[in-house]
């Protein structure tokens, strides 16, 4: 993770330099306009997770047994007790958001109560407090916010300079390695995000005590998502980045791109971690 993170920031480093070499007022008002983009995504990330997936807060008198379970989970994570939702899908699936420990929201779909057993609910849970324990949604935000200005830079740039040829030469080196920046970040940050699922897979074996219950868990619904239609995980897609485990439909290519590690390499770690709670 250190490393990942180490190659991103030599990575933006370099970015910056070409841009405070090369860069002019339309450059700098992209890389404003990024930043106040992303600004607002950050800000409302819980309340526009939510409205994408349909979810809605349950009080404590709707759903007694998930806050009771939350909040004994909270409790030996130090955690305030972040606000709950439910979602209506066949996705079983759960996810964390929010831009603080005190904002913080943790939502399940009808599908994942119904397929698992109370310990490894727990255990799911667990994972998604870790998420917000470790700040996960701020450091990947922090993470983004110049691969999203390469982003607009890459796909907004030749249309600036290109009626002065005196710009012209600047603009297409910052149009060139705002591509190389992007493509190199998006694989960088992906591959942070699957090292912090790892990070939240051993929170969640801390606050539980039973990693085996969380292995169980990504199991069940790694068999269940494979029945799930595609139609269904195609709605949902967009969410994966959250997801306790991706929902990818046979035909996406988000595989070669993935957010979260393979549930076979987590479930080896898990078991791992459960052999040296033994002894």
């Amino acid at each position: 993770m250190l490393l990942t993170m180490f190659l991103l920031a030599a990575l933006y480093l370099f970015f910056l330099v070409i841009i405070s070499t090369y860069g002019g007022v339309g450059t700098y008002g992209m890389i404003f306009f990024a930043g106040i983009f992303l600004g607002l995504q950050f800000l409302f990330s819980d309340k526009l997770v939510l409205w994408s997936m349909g979810g809605r807060i349950v009080s404590e008198q709707e759903e007694p047994r998930l806050h009771e379970t939350v909040s004994r989970l909270c409790a030996i994570a130090d955690l305030p007790k972040p606000k709950i939702a439910v979602v209506n899908s066949s996705v079983p699936n759960a996810f964390a958001t929010g831009k603080s420990k005190k904002s913080a929201l943790v939502a399940v779909t009808t599908s994942i109560m119904q397929k698992l057993d109370q310990a490894e609910l727990e255990a799911v849970l667990a994972h998604e407090l870790s998420h917000v324990k470790n700040r996960d949604m701020l450091v990947i935000t922090i993470a983004s916010f110049l691969s999203t200005v390469a982003f607009f830079l890459a796909r907004n740039m030749l249309f600036f300079g290109m009626g002065n040829r005196r710009n012209s030469g600047a603009t297409m080196v910052i149009w060139i390695v705002s591509i190389v920046v992007w493509i190199l970040s998006f694989i960088l940050i992906r591959a942070l995000s699957r090292y912090r699922e790892f990070a939240a897979d051993r929170g969640a074996a801390i606050i539980t005590g039973r990693p085996a219950h969380l292995a169980s868990a990504l199991m069940k619904i790694s068999g269940v998502m494979e029945r799930v239609p595609s139609q269904d995980l195609r709605k949902v897609e967009g969410m994966n980045a959250f997801f306790i485990i991706p929902a990818i439909s046979g035909d996406s290519i988000m595989k070669l791109f993935s957010t979260h590690p393979s549930v076979e390499r987590r479930i080896s770690a898990l078991e791992e971690m459960e052999r040296r709670m033994e002894f």
